[in-house]
């Protein structure tokens, strides 16, 4: 129950209110996943119907479906409910590099449910999965512009935006795929709209309390059509994906709220950065961030962060060229 009980840790903490639509219950702890119960995908819609014809919420967000039937019946909910906002965390491979979904779901996904999507926030392995299953040429990665041009190509199967979460390839000085525990340098996320690549390069944190990191990042989008409510979050899955992100949109004052998206973003992946500076030792394998640092005196506020945000150039003369803010 990870996710779920991250998500809501999250959401809580950005001052917005979370519900949820359970798509499978795990046994599971910082050491591992010992067994999966999957939730039949008619009882996932009604669990959706609940939320949404009574207090409604501003933006959906999806992680692990788990199969080809519950994809499809989710994408059929979104469309019934107007299509609103909606953050997917494509949680189809596991840490261990298993496929987590089967191929059908994977295709099920990519064809029904992307054309839907707002906001697409794979990591590395899942979105070398996707562009296998469009049948796309697989690009190695070993340097910034790789990421930048896999984020393109994701980009064009539907979703408005992509955010590639690098986590798994730390690059060295010079942006290029470090080989060795010595070289890593700096974590980078390219979010990607269809004109324009945004760069989130923050400084490599050797920790072992880095358990729900992607699902944390993952979880920030949202976007409050309610005026009456200050930003609520619905969440539709295991894998606690989306809810800083999603917070951070919802709590926008923009009159686009999904304009603020690059902003989003940017808060987001503080809020991990943060998160893990402040983590502390939880069970006996990989424990989880601290979702409530912003609560917590174990540093001052502002936090310090590594951050640097940067708008991906063209090479011009040798150089490339960034604007960064």
């Amino acid at each position: 129950m990870t996710g779920l009980e991250a998500d809501q840790k999250v959401i809580t903490a950005h001052g917005c209110y979370a519900m949820t639509a359970t798509t499978a219950l795990t046994a599971q702890n910082t050491q591992g996943v010992s067994g999966i119960h999957y939730v039949p995908s008619d009882f996932v819609v009604k669990q959706i119907d609940a939320c949404l014809e009574d207090i409604g919420v501003d933006v959906i967000k999806i992680g692990m479906l788990a199969s080809a039937s519950t994809v499809d019946a989710v994408a059929e909910a979104l469309k019934k409910h107007g299509e609103p906002t909606t953050v997917v965390d494509p949680v189809m491979v596991a840490t261990s590099g298993a496929q987590l979904l089967p191929n059908e779901a994977v295709q099920n996904l990519r064809m029904n449910l992307l054309p839907l999507t707002t906001i697409l926030t794979p990591n590395i392995p899942e979105a070398r999965l996707l562009l296998q299953n469009a049948g796309s040429e697989i690009p190695e990665i070993n340097s910034l512009d790789d990421i930048v041009n896999i984020a393109r190509v994701i980009q064009s199967l539907g979703p408005r935006y992509v955010l590639i979460k690098g986590g798994h390839l730390p690059l060295t000085k010079d942006g290029h795929l470090s080989k060795e525990e010595a070289e890593r340098h700096s974590i980078v996320d390219v979010l990607y709209d269809g004109r324009e690549a945004t760069i989130y390069k923050t400084g490599y944190l050797s920790s072992n309390n880095t358990h729900g990191t992607g699902c944390s990042l993952a979880c920030r989008f949202g976007w409050s059509n309610n005026k009456s409510r200050p930003g609520s979050v619905a969440e539709d899955e295991l894998i606690a994906a989306i809810a800083a992100i999603a917070s951070g949109i919802a709590l926008s004052k923009s009159p686009d709220r999904t304009n603020d998206m690059p902003d989003a973003v940017e808060m987001a992946v503080r809020y991990v950065e943060a998160g893990i500076q402040t983590s502390f030792d939880l069970g006996h394998g990989n424990g989880p961030i601290n979702h409530f640092h912003s609560l917590s005196m174990r540093l001052p506020p502002p936090f310090p962060s590594s951050l640097r945000r940067s708008v991906y150039g063209k090479v011009q003369d040798g150089l490339r060229t960034t604007k960064g803010s």
